[in-house]
């Protein structure tokens, strides 16, 4: 579940299909994200204090993350994201077209360092 609130994103299935907004909310205990302008519904909703009118309101409901498709900003196109991790140990999403990144996923640790970052740590512990 790569997708996040903010992202630009690409409905690939359901009625909306094509559709391109961005994501509002994302619920990973679900699977869902609110899209904004997708999967409108229609909710009638009787006179209250809070809606002394009453009547239709129209509102978004959840979609599945897997039916949407993350808009990459830099090749314009929806593809799928990737994680990787950069030569100091950030992990990072990366865009599976163009290579770009996408922001930053997890802060760096030693462990995921390339073999060169990683050695100096090592000898240094060693040599203590």
């Amino acid at each position: 579940m790569l997708i996040r609130t903010g992202d630009s994103v690409e409905v690939i299935a359901g009625n909306d299909r094509g559709q391109k907004s961005l994501v509002i909310k994302v619920d990973r205990t679900t699977g869902k994200a609110l899209v904004e302008g997708v999967n409108r519904v229609k909710k009638h909703i009787r006179r209250s204090q809070k809606y002394p009118q009453g009547g239709v309101l129209s509102k978004e409901m959840p979609v599945q993350l897997s039916n949407l498709k993350y808009v990459c900003p830099s090749c314009g196109s929806a593809t799928r994201l990737g994680a990787r991790f950069l030569a100091d140990g950030v992990k990072e999403r990366f865009c599976k077209k163009c290579g770009a990144s996408a922001g930053q996923i997890a802060p760096a640790k030693a462990a995921h360092a390339t073999a060169g970052a990683a050695k100096s740590t090592k000898t240094t512990k060693a040599k203590k």
